[in-house]
């Protein structure tokens, strides 16, 4: 009898640190560590992004989806960048550089754009394969929100104002 009532505690302490796990959201996954090699041969890594919060985009100038979404990108960078947010487009290794390096420059894109000629950033990334796909970062480091597809614009401004609001 006390190893059933034992057995029924332990489950329910399971259960109850189970709980605070998902409603304490405290499973937030570390941005994985990674080098960005952007258009002008710069390099970037995981650990420059800290403290600020960060959109990293998964995308290829081949994905109608992608090129669509990318002027709300831009206002959304332009928005926020002066309050500590930043972008980072990150280009699919079957997307040709000079493809990237073109359509970076037609349209201004104000932020950083890094190709991933391996696609080892990719790969760290949760073996990204579907474009676009889009991570949102806050100050600590960790993914916090990851979007396949456009993201709600409404709802990522939402976010990115609360994650700028945390210390």
């Amino acid at each position: 009898m006390a190893i059933k009532k034992w057995a029924a505690g332990v489950a329910v302490a399971a259960f109850a640190a189970i709980g605070a796990y998902v409603y304490l959201d405290t499973g937030r996954a570390p941005a994985p560590d990674s080098t960005f090699v952007l258009l002008d041969g710069s390099s970037k890594s995981t650990a420059d992004l800290r403290g600020k919060v960060t959109l990293v985009n998964f995308w290829a100038t081949s994905c109608v989806t992608c090129v669509a979404e990318m002027p709300e990108i831009v206002e959304t960078y332009n928005k926020y960048h002066t309050r500590g947010f930043e972008t980072l487009a990150v280009a699919m290794s079957y997307d040709p550089p000079s493809y990237v390096v073109n359509f970076a420059e037609t349209r201004k894109l104000p932020f950083k754009v890094a190709i991933d000629n391996t696609g080892n950033v990719a790969k760290a990334w949760g073996d990204v394969r579907l474009t676009p796909s889009t991570f949102i970062v806050n100050k600590r480091g960790e993914i916090v929100k990851t979007y396949v597809g456009t993201p709600n614009f409404s709802e990522l401004h939402l976010l990115i104002e609360k994650l700028l609001a945390e210390t």
